[in-house]
């Protein structure tokens, strides 16, 4: 279709054939996955909006488009104010919305494999207040519309092997199946592929830059399973490694299954599977136990082999950064290097470690005023011109780890503004990464650490100071995070323990002139505190990279912040050092070195 104007006039047309007012699009998946594959972009196709969270809602004569602060910006860029208007969140909902726009008698159309039972339930009652209908469809009226929708990937599955994973399957399934034990349920219903992948060890490449399959598994308290997934994507290998404790179905066949399981308690988590899930299991005359995914808390809380591999991509992804660092400030001058240029020079630094397997997101490779879009998706590209700062932000997809780093550097002489801006900035950055906390500690509870300084001069940044990473899987993993509770990042009232990888990454974001962020990875470790009544936890640094001194007022350090700073250039010398030769070495011996007191 030729325009955005005209994709959403088409789903009027298609809703008023359907006999409904109403329709609600998520940006989601079947599994409630935050990216998706190609197929199920379903929001991006009728708006044009780029984003990675959002939502819409269209009525007959208005439509509305919802996101949080990481998105005020992007979504007034890319989506027009003419079709659409722009709703906040969380200061408003879908559900609050429609209630207050759709007509009494309304029949608002919902697609139940996209969203959970509990947005159901709310959507429902708010409806209901208006007189207004609920009704879930058989088949997505955006689906009949979008003729050259893309079918979902035929990818093959990949073993995850045990000298990488720490685990085997088998051990994972029953370890699943003693929880189900303990719960007195029969099963439980896995949903969210990541978790797939990891019980399962397997890897795919159906969603990009996150290496899941699509697929579902139900896993028993006898430590059996049952998968379901495209017969195509499954070799002898994966078959072979499965064994004969997973038995496997195709994809389409899982509501039949659901439906057979009478009588049969089964867990469900009701964050992680949509609506049609309990549906189906409610018109089966099963049980629901509803319970958190019992993988989640196991995948978060890495085994020695997985954190020995993180480590051993950090190493590898610091190394090529600092190439790239150094590309950048040779270069940034030569008015040749755009942002696009940047982004693929950067994966291509990556490439020849000879062990990229995917980049872990889009890159964020961003100049001037598009760094003050904390999520920019490269839809102005913008020269390296001297002036102003460069933010990207990165990552790798490689067997042994996940990886996830910003770095911003400036583009000639930064302003007295930038270079204050920067260090309270890395000031937050240190707090985090030198803090000390019992046992029990939850992530909101140290957000305030990052935005202190930032606040002292009335100062903010509007998203989460930290998010989970997983192993060879999602660069944003729950249940962990660091952001404040009720925040748009979901799971920061969450305890952290030792073993959790998170990212670190306050900023600072001036709408229309440039963005700062400054972000590391660090893991959950236990820490030893000479008299010490409690038992406390701390963060150790994975990510090793030059942190810009252009950018630091080291007035504004104390004695603490600038010992860390100069120790954590020590290290970076130490461990990425030995991985370059010539004028890159000589590059980073000189970013490295202490600061001048």
């Amino acid at each position: 279709m030729s325009s955005y104007a005209d994709r959403l006039s088409a789903l009027r047309a298609q809703l008023k054939r359907d006999h409904l007012d109403g329709f609600v699009v998520p940006l989601t998946d079947e599994h409630m996955s935050e990216y998706v594959g190609s197929y199920a972009q379903r929001l991006q196709w009728l708006t044009g909006f780029q984003g990675s969270a959002g939502s819409a809602a269209v009525l007959p004569e208005e439509a509305a488009i919802f996101t949080d602060g990481r998105y005020t910006i992007q979504v007034r860029q890319q989506v027009s104010a003419s079709e659409w208007s722009y709703q906040s969140v969380p200061e408003t909902s879908i559900a609050v919305w429609l209630a207050a726009n759709a007509k009494g008698g309304a029949r608002i159309g919902y697609d139940p494999w996209l969203h959970s039972r509990d947005w159901v339930k709310a959507a429902t009652v708010a409806l209901k207040a208006k007189g207004a209908e609920l009704v879930a469809v058989g088949t997505n009226p955006i689906d009949r519309v979008w003729a050259d929708r893309p079918a979902p990937s035929a990818a093959r599955l990949v073993v995850q092997p045990e000298a990488l994973a720490g685990k085997s399957s088998a051990q994972k399934r029953h370890e699943v199946a003693d929880w189900l034990v303990e719960k007195k349920a029969d099963a439980a219903v896995l949903a969210a592929l990541d978790s797939i992948a990891w019980t399962f060890n397997v890897r795919g490449a159906d969603v990009t830059h996150t290496p899941v399959a699509l697929a579902y598994a139900i896993v028993n308290a006898d430590g059996t399973a049952d998968l379901f997934v495209a017969g195509e994507k499954v070799g002898d290998d994966v078959r072979a490694h499965l064994g004969n404790g997973v038995r496997l179905h195709e994809r389409d066949a899982f509501e039949p299954f659901l439906r057979g399981l009478k009588g049969k308690t089964i867990a469900v988590d009701p964050e992680r599977s949509v609506a049609a899930i309990t549906q189906a299991l409610d018109a089966a005359g099963a049980t629901i136990l509803d319970a958190r995914d019992p993988v989640v808390l196991a995948k978060a809380i890495k085994n020695k082999v997985e954190i020995d591999g993180h480590k051993a991509a950090q190493a590898r992804d610091g190394a090529a950064i600092a190439k790239f660092l150094r590309w950048v400030e040779v270069d940034d001058a030569s008015g040749k290097i755009d942002e696009i240029k940047a982004a693929a020079h950067l994966e291509g630094l990556r490439r020849e470690t000879g062990a990229l397997k995917d980049l872990s997101f889009n890159t964020i490779s961003a100049v001037g005023p598009n760094g003050a879009l904390p999520h920019y998706g490269g839809t102005a590209n913008r020269p390296l011109a001297p002036g102003t700062l460069f933010l990207c932000d990165s990552g790798g997809q490689y067997q042994d780890g996940t990886t996830d780093i910003t770095r911003t550097v400036p583009l000639g002489s930064p302003s007295d503004e930038m270079r204050d801006r920067f260090t309270r900035v890395l000031r937050g950055h240190i707090a985090i990464a030198t803090a000390l906390f019992p046992k029990g500690t939850r992530g909101s509870q140290l957000d305030s650490f990052a935005r202190r300084p930032l606040w002292e001069a009335g100062l903010d940044y509007a998203h989460g100071t930290g998010h989970g990473v997983g192993a060879f899987l999602s660069v944003h993993e729950g249940p962990q995070r660091i952001s404040p509770v009720g925040s748009s990042q979901a799971g920061g009232d969450e305890p952290l323990q030792a073993g959790m990888i998170l990212s670190n990454e306050p900023g600072y974001y001036k709408d229309g002139d440039y963005g700062i962020r400054i972000e590391n990875l660090v893991l959950v470790v236990e820490k030893a505190v000479v008299g010490a009544e409690k038992e406390l936890l701390g963060f150790e640094t994975l990510t090793y990279a030059p942190i810009d001194r252009r950018l630091v007022d080291g007035d504004m350090l104390n004695a603490a912040e600038r010992s860390w700073l100069d120790d954590y250039h020590a290290e970076v010398l130490a461990r990425i050092g030995p991985q370059l030769e010539g004028e890159d070495k000589t590059w980073l011996e000189t970013q490295c070195a202490p600061l001048v007191r």
